[in-house]
């Protein structure tokens, strides 16, 4: 391969890079914008996902020693996958709770840590991110179930959003990169 070939190939995978950046963030915001059908459609997924890992489960059921104990995981699966996959609805809220008090006991962890380290090695943005997990878990669990309207959805868009944002910084220094060594034609 010469270099002409690896300038090209990179060039035409950094342009298509970035339209997958520009894509994804533009995804996002439709996501943010439209938070209900957003955790909504998340949530089936998450349904249809543990249904499908309750059927591997099940797979691997027959070569399990103790079968009881499985099978009582097994049949939670299944209908926790149930659950999610056909009343996304309620999914919806009950997952917005657990998210609450995940971003809770997110930032008790995170104070705990912060404190367990040196005060040189961040512990200023590990506070800073603690802080912000409580707020939000908190905001979250005040005004559950109101918040599962937006809670995941926005939450969810904002993930995608900034991957998109993140997948155009990168695409772009690539390509910015590539332009001093551009071969001469």
């Amino acid at each position: 391969m010469t270099a002409d070939t690896l300038f090209a190939d990179a060039a035409k995978r950094a342009r298509w890079s970035l339209f997958m950046g520009v894509l994804t963030a533009a995804i996002g915001v439709v996501m943010i914008i439209h938070p209900i059908v957003t955790a909504a459609v998340s949530t089936v997924f998450l349904g249809w996902a543990l249904i499908m890992a309750a059927a591997a489960q099940f797979v691997f059921a027959f070569t399990s020693h103790t079968a009881g104990n499985f099978f009582l995981k097994l049949l939670l699966g299944v209908l926790y996958g149930v659950a999610l996959a056909f009343f996304p609805l309620a999914g919806v809220v009950t997952l917005t709770a657990v998210l609450g008090w995940m971003l809770v006991v997110e930032a008790i962890l995170e104070t705990v840590i912060a404190f367990a380290l040196p005060a040189v090695v961040g512990r200023g943005w590990l506070l800073l991110s603690s802080l912000a997990s409580l707020v939000l878990g908190l905001l979250i669990l005040f005004h559950w179930p109101g918040s599962s309207a937006w809670a995941i959805g926005t939450l969810v868009g904002t993930a995608v959003f900034i991957n998109g944002i993140t997948r155009i910084a990168i695409s772009s220094a690539v390509s910015g990169a590539l332009r001093p060594v551009q071969p001469s034609a």
